[in-house]
C-alpha cells in the first residue's frame, strides 16, 4: 500500500506527501471561499465528537468579538453531532475567521467554516385521519384497534 501512495506521488510530481496532503485540504471546499458573507453568523462542519463550547469559543476568538460559540448536540445520547456555529459581532470578524480557520485542524479533525443559512422551514405533516378520541381520553385506531394513549 505505502508502495502504491510513492508511486502515485512519483507519477503526480510531488516528493513530498505532506505537501500533497495541503493542497487537497486547500481544494475540499473552494466553494466556501466564493460565496461572500451576508451576515456575521458561520457555520462550522466537520467538529470532533469532543468539541465543546468553549474549545469552540476558544479557536474563533483571536478573530475578532465573539458573540456566541455553539456546538450543537444529540439530545438523545447527548453527543455532538459534528457540527456548530458561531457568531461574530461584525461580517468582517466573521470573513477573517472565515478565512484563518477553514480547512484547519480543531481537536484533531479538520474543520470547514462556511456561511451560516437561514433554517429552512420544515412542513408540518397533516393531521392523522385515522385516529379518533372520546370523553373518556382512549384515542381508537382504526388500523390497530384501541390504545390507551
Amino acid at each position: 500500500m505505502a508502495f502504491a501512495a510513492a508511486f502515485r506521488r512519483i507519477l503526480n510530481g510531488s516528493s513530498t506527501p505532506s505537501l500533497n496532503i495541503r493542497s487537497q485540504f486547500a481544494s475540499i471546499r473552494l466553494n466556501s471561499t466564493l460565496a461572500t458573507l451576508t451576515t456575521p453568523k458561520l457555520f462550522i462542519s466537520g467538529l470532533s465528537r469532543n468539541t465543546t463550547d468553549e474549545n469552540l469559543y476558544k479557536a474563533f476568538a483571536p478573530f475578532g468579538r465573539l458573540l456566541e460559540a455553539k456546538v450543537i448536540m444529540d439530545r438523545g445520547s447527548g453527543r455532538s453531532k459534528g457540527f456548530g456555529f458561531v457568531t461574530y459581532e461584525t461580517v468582517e470578524d466573521a470573513e477573517k475567521a472565515r478565512e484563518g480557520m477553514n480547512a484547519k485542524f480543531l481537536d484533531g479533525w479538520v474543520i470547514f467554516v462556511d456561511p451560516a443559512r437561514p433554517r429552512e422551514a420544515q412542513p408540518r405533516p397533516p393531521p392523522r385521519q385515522d385516529m379518533q378520541s372520546n370523553e373518556a381520553g382512549f384515542t381508537t385506531n382504526k388500523t390497530v384497534g384501541w390504545s390507551g394513549f
